[in-house]
């Protein structure tokens, strides 16, 4: 059985998800430069990330993976 996420996702806010044994750790930011930064300095520490993208209430939008130049 799937875990139900603590948390509600804002409108406008910028979504990654860092993969770990045994749960992911989902983080936001809330400009884009900001979560690039942080997502890229996880990237260069080894760990596994996942970039989800903006949320608009009902999906992310531009959830392509970012580019090291923002």
């Amino acid at each position: 059985m799937r875990s139900k996420k603590n948390f509600t996702m804002g409108k406008g806010k910028y979504y990654f998800t860092i993969k770990s044994t045994p749960n992911n750790i989902t983080m936001f930011r809330q400009s884009k430069q900001a979560a690039v930064d942080t997502y890229m300095r996880y990237r260069r520490l080894g760990k596994e990330v996942e970039w989800l993208g903006k949320w608009d209430g009902k999906k992310f939008t531009e959830s392509s993976v970012p580019s090291t130049s923002v």
